[in-house]
């Protein structure tokens, strides 16, 4: 456990005025609110499947993933391993 970073947090919401403490209240309550919204993702997915006949989307997701990955490697290495340009 870090102690000194609870203590520090402490402080720094101490210091909070009370409409920012509104604020990070709200936000640390949005944050666990997600778990509210799975069964309203699941029931619209469902729609969707259902709506699509259970045809899958195409291309399939995981393709597009795998090719944005490749993609960017791509672009990475050729980044890394070019020659800086001269001036």
């Amino acid at each position: 456990m870090n102690i000194q970073l609870v203590e520090s947090l402490a402080n720094v919401i101490k210091a909070l005025s009370i409409e920012e403490r509104e604020l990070l209240n709200q936000k640390l309550a949005n944050q666990s609110n997600w778990q509210d919204l799975r069964p309203r993702i699941l029931a619209n997915a469902q729609a969707i499947q259902k709506r699509r006949g259970g045809k899958p989307f195409e291309p399939n997701i995981d393709q597009i993933i795998h090719q944005m990955r490749e993609e960017r490697d791509q672009q990475l290495t050729a980044d890394l391993f070019s020659s800086p340009e001269k001036s």
